[in-house]
């Protein structure tokens, strides 16, 4: 009996890899990678287009997120990572390696919400970034027991204090996009946040808190941890313009970029996406630091929802122009991508060219197989 039950599984295994080969894998033009369900919910129920028409189950997402969403033709898709570093790397991971997707022409747009720096933005705003930063990969001595003189107590791997870049690097330390892609947007504001931003008004190098939601060019930190404060936020803004050689500028901060691309940049190593179709967006929901009178703590545990509403509400917003610029130009512009005019990939030369910061390539240059 047991002898024929295997053989039966055995005969069932068969049949669906026979199934999976003889049948076309999906293949989106725009991949959208959101990472908790206010994110998802952003884009159900939209009028133009819905991404509940086919849900496709893979192996190795999130349990709380198992399924791929596409629109009808599955020209636009949506993964759910679930939030954190692990689970964002870990889920994009699934997807690349899918057998019932070919994303190798597929752009993906990172869509989520995260916190803001007042010195570059206000809550609401939309924020693309070229340079994604793992600010968080460094020493980090407490705070109450950090050397005299030092700023901070997170000190660059194998350096001997803050503002020397690290002679011992992972490779995701920093990771550079394409610049030359489109964003435009316009953007909704709530009540809560014109409220909130106003706290800012006492301080001159705030006053870029203080206006209307607009769409930003600037650079976004990852690190599991969230933090609030004048002085974490000034240690990595000082580590994302290290990390980027100058060039980078600290503006938004989140969980998952870092992680995302990381899996994103190994699936372009393995040939089944192009690293140079990416899009990393991030809505301000909150602010990384309290405004004048307000302590830290405060900041964090009473302020995060004082953007929240807009933020999400413009992931969608904000995304789905991306999507629709995408999808409506494929033929004339997308299909064949767009060419970047500056250097993409990680702080170690993975995919070829030598980065403008870190301690350059490590390959000499070379993309792989050269």
């Amino acid at each position: 009996m047991w002898m024929c039950i295997w053989r039966l599984l055995a005969l069932v295994a068969i049949q669906a890899a026979v199934a999976t080969a003889n049948s076309q894998p999906f293949a989106p033009k725009v991949v959208i990678v959101d990472f908790y369900t206010d994110e998802a919910n952003a884009w159900t129920g939209i009028p133009e287009f819905d991404l509940l028409a086919r849900n496709v189950t893979v192996p190795s997402l999130s349990r709380r997120y198992p399924a791929i969403h596409c629109t009808a033709s599955a020209d636009i898709c949506q993964l759910v990572t679930d939030e954190g570093e692990i689970n964002a790397a870990l889920s994009t991971f699934a997807l690349i390696h899918s057998p019932l997707f070919n994303l190798t022409h597929s752009y993906f747009l990172l869509a989520g919400d995260g916190g803001i720096s007042p010195k570059q933005g206000t809550l609401g705003s939309v924020a693309f970034a070229r340079f994604s930063v793992q600010v968080a990969l460094q020493y980090e001595i407490d705070g109450r027991e950090i050397p005299d003189g030092f700023p901070t107590g997170y000190v660059p791997q194998e350096t001997t204090a803050p503002g020397q870049w690290p002679l011992y690097i992972y490779g995701t330390e920093a990771f550079e996009l394409n610049d030359a892609l489109a964003r435009k947007a316009k953007l909704n504001d709530t009540a809560s946040a014109q409220q909130y931003r106003q706290l800012y008004a006492s301080e001159p190098q705030y006053a870029a808190a203080l206006g209307e939601p607009r769409v930003l060019a600037c650079d976004t930190a990852t690190s599991d941890v969230w933090w609030s404060g004048a002085l974490l936020g000034a240690a990595f803004e000082n580590t994302t313009t290290l990390f980027t050689n100058g060039t980078g500028m600290y503006c938004t901060t989140q969980q998952e970029d870092g992680a995302v691309l990381g899996a994103l940049l190994r699936g372009a190593l393995a040939r089944r996406v192009d690293f140079g179709r990416v899009i990393a967006m991030r809505t301000a929901s909150d602010f990384d630091r309290p405004p004048p009178g307000m302590s830290a703590a405060d900041n964090l545990f009473n302020g995060q929802d004082a953007g929240y509403d807009a933020s999400v509400r413009n992931v969608y917003l904000a995304g789905v122009q991306v999507v629709q610029g995408i999808v409506n130009e494929w033929e004339d512009e997308y299909e064949r991508g767009v060419e970047p005019q500056n250097y993409i990939g990680d702080d170690i030369g993975s995919l070829g060219g030598i980065p403008t910061f870190g301690l350059g390539s490590q390959f000499g240059g070379l993309a792989p197989g050269q």
